[in-house]
């Protein structure tokens, strides 16, 4: 690890902070059974990670990304790195180390339907003090809750008029510690049944912690709740191939839009399409759309 502190980059738009992993997905017939071996039909080696998927995100859609978190000095680590300065993204927020780059398989199936496993190794959350963040200047900050000792000091230290959204993909210590700290709570249909056995439930309990809401629900939509006033939204149409990483666009976008300042119906319907368009493609980072392919899906969205 580096003993000082990264100094934190130039105005960005959006600031992703958290997980960074490498991604091995291979499409297969279906998820082998105990004791099968099955074997794939293609394999893609990508990088993944919820914030630095959503980093990517925010690049794709014309914005002014950066993602602050962990990447090992290995093989893995320097091919994500790779990645992300190809997209442009400000990378001076990562710090590198001896501890392993967290790596994902991926099984997905025809159907879309999918199969992970995480390897970490003794990769830790970094401390609070890793990096600089005096002359840090965002427009908004885009939490996972996977570096919850540098996200709760640079909450700490933000401006008021920076906006902060979580991505609360499943309920663990570093969502728990951000949940209720944050503007926007945009959290999963696994999150919200973890936290209260229902979506509506869960909805009215968050809202007691956050002043935005959003429940992702996948193929059904979403749901809201802003103060007191609440709805719902049904999904783009798409063919679901494979919902690796349909989430994290769903948050990138979605930071993005608060950035440009759209307006709330707009905003999540443009975080909505990228959701979508990343259901449509193989694998999290192919199947992130750049603005063309988004404002298609939009456009054929409201006809």
């Amino acid at each position: 690890m580096n003993s000082k502190p990264i100094k934190s980059p130039s105005t960005l738009d959006v600031l992703c902070v958290g997980h960074a992993s490498y991604d091995l997905v291979f499409a297969v017939p279906h998820h082998p059974g105990p004791d099968e071996k099955t074997v794939a039909d293609s394999l893609l080696g990508c990088g993944g990670g919820p914030a630095a998927n959503a980093a990517v995100t925010v690049a794709k859609l014309g914005f002014k990304a950066g993602f602050c978190g962990y990447l090992g000095s290995d093989v893995y680590g320097d091919s994500h790195l790779q990645e992300l300065a190809s997209y442009a993204i400000d990378t001076s927020l990562i710090q590198r180390g001896a501890a392993p780059t967290p790596l994902s398989a991926v099984l997905v199936k025809p159907n879309g339907q999918r199969a992970l496993i995480n390897y970490k190794g003794d990769t830790q959350a970094l401390p609070a003090d890793s990096f600089d963040f005096t002359d840090m200047s965002a427009k908004v900050l885009l939490f996972d809750g996977h570096e919850p000792h540098v996200s709760l000091r640079l909450l700490s230290q933000a401006d008021q008029s920076v906006s902060s959204v979580l991505d609360a993909g499943s309920l663990h210590d570093g969502t728990l510690a951000l949940m209720d700290k944050v503007d926007y709570l945009v959290c999963s249909e696994k999150f919200a049944l973890q936290y209260a056995g229902n979506q509506h439930e869960a909805l009215s309990k968050l809202a007691g912690l956050a002043p935005v809401v959003v429940i992702t629900l996948g193929e059904h939509g979403l749901i809201w709740q802003r103060g007191q006033e609440h709805g719902s939204l049904s999904a783009p149409p798409i063919t679901a191939i494979d919902s690796t990483g349909a989430g994290d666009a769903f948050h990138g976008a979605f930071a993005a839009g608060l950035a440009a300042n759209m307006d709330w119906h707009e905003l999540l319907r443009y975080a909505s399409a990228a959701g979508a368009y990343c259901c449509s493609q193989m694998g999290a980072r192919p199947g992130i759309p750049d603005q063309t392919q988004h404002q298609a899906l939009l456009a054929r969205w409201q006809r």
